[in-house]
């Protein structure tokens, strides 16, 4: 069973349809991204999961029992779900302790004061329970969001932009320490983003969102290599498209040539269409009788993000060779994948 099911669910605002017909589904112990373009409806889904808004049509279920749904609603406070808000929400007359504790009020003072401890150890605050906020940095602060909203053991957490105000050195650290804190607590998860960087580093899988609807779910790397449409291959990433003719159910012939790919092709032979191909789905090695000429080269690291003409079409690669340089001639060929075709 699902840890939480949305069927055809329907929201709308000042007459305005904002989710139409959605469904989604978070498995126990997972962490889900809900990603997409503003205005797309992703924090209208997390309110509406949230209890904060009504629906219109559909139903929102927990663990089995239906908490949303056209002629029902289960009060946000009694829903058992956490909400990490994208400005945190902190309470600043309160000390980090007492923030944390805000939501066991009602538990025994012995037990609601042993759990604060045990989060504060959690989060790796120790010895500022007595701090207040203002004197918090803001990875801190987040710190003590992530503690306050897993104190009361809750059945799901939602989290809207978590990492957005935070500093992009220690983003990559928080984000890795956050995503361990949850797996450790066994807790499952849903974060709005418009990161696709942070989708990719904290989610398990990712669901694209597009005019109200899930355009695709699945892992990122799922989404990012075999895209079910432009859109989604555009939103997660740059990719070239050149004009393809199916040949055959392996290959297909473009302005580079014949291209193989690993897994059958969907369409029959002299269909057409336009192929995918990411930058790093391409190689290059230096020839100088090749059919590319390097006309633009950023040097990255470890590898460099080159820009490639072969006759007409305009290439973007990504390369390891990082010794290549601008107006040198080089072979271009698709290194092995199953093709996607639109």
């Amino acid at each position: 069973m699902s840890k939480l099911r949305i069927d055809a669910l329907v929201c709308e605002y000042d007459g305005k349809r904002i989710l139409s017909d959605l469904a989604l589904s978070l498995a126990e112990n997972e962490i889900l991204a809900l990603l997409g373009p503003s205005g797309c409806g992703k924090t209208t889904l997390l309110r509406a999961i949230a209890g904060l808004m009504p629906v219109h049509g559909g139903q929102v279920s927990l663990d089995g029992e239906v908490i949303s749904s056209a002629d029902q609603l289960v009060p946000a406070e009694q829903r058992g779900i956490g909400v990490i808000f994208q400005d945190y929400a902190l309470f600043p007359h309160l000390t980090v302790a007492r923030n944390i504790g805000f939501g066991l009020r009602h538990w025994p003072k012995a037990e609601a004061r042993a759990r604060v401890e045990e989060m504060i150890r959690l989060v790796k605050l120790d010895g500022l329970g007595d701090r207040y906020i203002h004197e918090l940095s803001g990875g801190q602060q987040q710190r003590v969001a992530i503690a306050r909203a897993l104190a009361y053991k809750p059945k799901l957490l939602l989290l809207d932009e978590p990492f957005s105000n935070i500093d992009s050195q220690v983003r990559g650290e928080l984000m890795a320490e956050i995503r361990a804190i949850l797996r450790s607590q066994g807790v499952s998860a849903i974060f709005v983003t418009h990161s696709k960087e942070e989708a990719f580093a904290f989610a398990d899988r990712l669901a694209l969102l597009h005019e109200g609807k899930v355009v695709q779910t699945g892992p990122a790397e799922e989404l990012y290599y075999r895209p079910v449409s432009r859109f989604v291959a555009d939103f997660l990433g740059g990719g070239n498209y050149l004009d393809a003719i199916v040949a055959s159910e392996h290959e297909v012939e473009t302005p580079l040539g014949a291209i193989h790919s690993i897994s059958p092709l969907c369409f029959p032979p002299t269909h057409r269409g336009e192929l995918l191909l990411r930058p790093q789905q391409l190689a290059l090695e230096p020839d100088a009788h090749g059919s590319g000429v390097i006309t633009a080269r950023r040097f990255k690291g470890t590898y460099c993000d080159y820009q490639v003409s072969v006759g007409p079409v305009e290439l973007a690669v990504r390369s390891g060779h990082i010794g290549l340089e601008q107006g040198q001639r080089v072979a271009v060929a698709a290194l092995p994948h199953a093709l996607v075709l639109f």
